[in-house]
């Protein structure tokens, strides 16, 4: 079924009761020519663009939970293409290119909305290189404008200005940058790779690997073993402990990141605003509530809950850039668990083991990466060859030393 706005009011002349599931719920197969590990958005986006641009349809993701209840529904929703370095400028200008189009590649609402980003800077050094960043950005093709105080002042008049530490001197707007919905995103995916005949297998654990005189042969799971030539990790923050399965040992340690969310309110923030001086970042929703978060909890974990110091001082920073939060009740958080790199920037490549192929390390950039991850993913999958646009996400860059180090945070993996 297309969704189109006339079967929108069919379906509720018909008490919505016609609507067909959005995906088949098929049991595995013996085999499969590709097999994707993990059902998030990045491995549902690999397995679309493996049947959509490859034409390799017989493809199974496997996903140990139910689609959509990780990182993938564990996120803050900003989208953006606001990077410096080559080799993570273009990849993230190619995603934000491929958002712009999704919803109606996808035949999807995910409420894809480029309500603008503004990164506010608090010091002459941080403004110039917030005007190095905008010159990149602009080079690579994308949008940028550095913004005076007063600039800021005009779009955000609700930010305390006159702080004492951080006084609030401009900030670098990315127009086209915004949020989008996280589990539609997932949704979307799933409901476009199962039209193309991509077996979507829920509640399937991979609990090992067939690897044969080096080279993978399929996998094994909770629901029995199924063969593939081609195998891709996609776990987010399980990949290290994933990849001892294989025998792997990855350049990743998981940290948990909390986001929380207030009661809903009527229409306040119109954008995504950062605090550069305490990784602070926030935005509305469409339901009203304020979504927000801060720092890593700096200490690696695999629970995707957090700890109250670190809600503590994302309260705090919230409380220092924008005092009105004061007045909103908080009604909910959450932690995903990030799948840190010690560069900061992802790993999209082969492994060691030919047939395995690793996409992991997302750190803080792992939902706006979501359709060029899988694109890129998918082409690597299908060619054995990069793309271009993630050519520098090599997984051997961590021994010959060529790195992404976007923050400039040193190789402290929690510093990302």
């Amino acid at each position: 079924m297309r969704y189109s706005g006339l079967e929108v009011l069919r379906q509720g002349l018909l008490g919505n009761k016609a609507w067909p599931p959005m995906w088949r719920s098929p049991s595995p197969k013996p085999s499969y020519d590709a097999v994707i590990i993990g059902g998030g958005g990045h491995g549902l986006a690999t397995a679309y663009y493996l049947a959509r641009n490859h034409g390799i349809t017989n493809v199974a993701v496997l996903e140990k939970g139910v689609l959509g209840q990780g990182n993938i529904g564990r996120n803050t929703t900003i989208v953006r293409a606001n990077y410096l370095l080559p080799g993570n400028s273009e990849f993230y200008s190619h995603s934000l290119k491929l958002w712009e189009g999704l919803e109606a590649e996808l035949n999807y609402n995910v409420m894809h909305s480029q309500r603008g980003i503004i990164n506010l800077c608090h010091s002459d050094g941080q403004r110039d290189a917030f005007a190095r960043r905008g010159n990149a950005m602009i080079n690579q093709g994308d949008d940028a404008i550095l913004l005076d105080r007063k600039g800021v002042r005009d779009l955000l008049p609700y930010l305390d200005f006159e702080n004492t530490r951080f006084p609030i001197y401009g900030g670098l707007y990315h127009p086209r940058g915004g949020t989008a919905r996280h589990d539609a995103v997932a949704w979307g995916y799933a409901r476009a790779a199962d039209r193309l005949g991509v077996d979507l297998i829920q509640n399937c654990e991979v609990t090992g690997f067939l690897i044969e005189n080096g080279v993978v042969a399929g996998v094994e799971t909770s629901r029995g073993t199924i063969r593939a030539p081609k195998v891709g990790m996609v776990v987010a923050g399980r990949s290290g402990q994933l990849a001892e399965r294989a025998g792997l040992r990855l350049p990743i340690e998981s940290h948990v990141l909390q986001a929380f969310v207030t009661e809903g309110l009527k229409p306040v923030l119109d954008h995504v605003v950062t605090y550069g001086r305490g990784h602070f970042y926030i935005s509305q929703s469409d339901k009203g509530g304020l979504v927000f978060g801060g720092d890593l909890d700096f200490y690696a974990s695999y629970a995707q809950r957090g700890n109250l110091p670190m809600a503590e001082h994302v309260m705090e920073a919230a409380m220092t850039l924008m005092p009105m939060i004061g007045k909103a009740r908080v009604l909910r958080s959450w932690g995903g668990i990030m799948d840190m790199t010690a560069d900061g920037s992802p790993i999209i490549d082969r492994s060691p083991i030919n047939g395995l192929y690793v996409n992991a390390g997302w750190c803080y950039g792992g939902f706006k990466a979501v359709p060029a991850s899988g694109w890129c993913m998918a082409h690597l999958m299908a060619t054995d060859t990069p793309h271009e646009v993630a050519a520098r996400y090599r997984l051997d860059r961590f021994a010959t030393g060529h790195m992404l180090d976007e923050e400039a945070s040193g190789s402290q993996h929690n510093l990302h």
